[in-house]
């Protein structure tokens, strides 16, 4: 159930000039790490649809009867690594992700609020 720690350092060098925050997504999941990263007055709406889960994940989902937003607390469901950045360089940052071996998707947007991680 262990893999090596994936470095994203090639694939945000290129566009660290055009990102406004970055979540690593380790043990707390998505709303406990993307969180951190927003400023007060901002929402994550994350497409919860827009990535398929990995196995490992499913399969300890379904074996321990665990519930899909417990999951998302405790788990990074192989999301490693959210940047935020304007809608306009979303293009830029992708290729450089992929062009380093990283998969990457446009994940959810931002919208005003109060600082919190909605599953949409």
């Amino acid at each position: 159930m262990l893999r090596v720690h994936r470095s994203y350092l090639a694939a945000l060098r290129p566009v660290l000039g055009t990102v406004h925050a970055m979540a690593h997504i380790t043990g707390g999941g998505i709303p406990g790490n993307l969180n951190r990263a927003l400023p007060p007055d901002i929402d994550a709406v994350v497409d919860a649809s827009s990535w398929s889960i990995p196995d490992e994940f499913l399969a300890l989902e379904q074996a321990g009867s665990v519930a899909r937003e417990e999951m998302l607390r405790a788990f990074n469901m192989g999301v490693g690594m959210i940047v935020l950045a304007d809608a306009s360089a979303a293009e830029s940052v992708i290729a450089h992700a992929e062009a380093a071996g990283v998969p990457a998707w446009v994940l959810g947007a931002t919208r005003r609020g109060t600082g919190t991680v909605i599953f949409a």
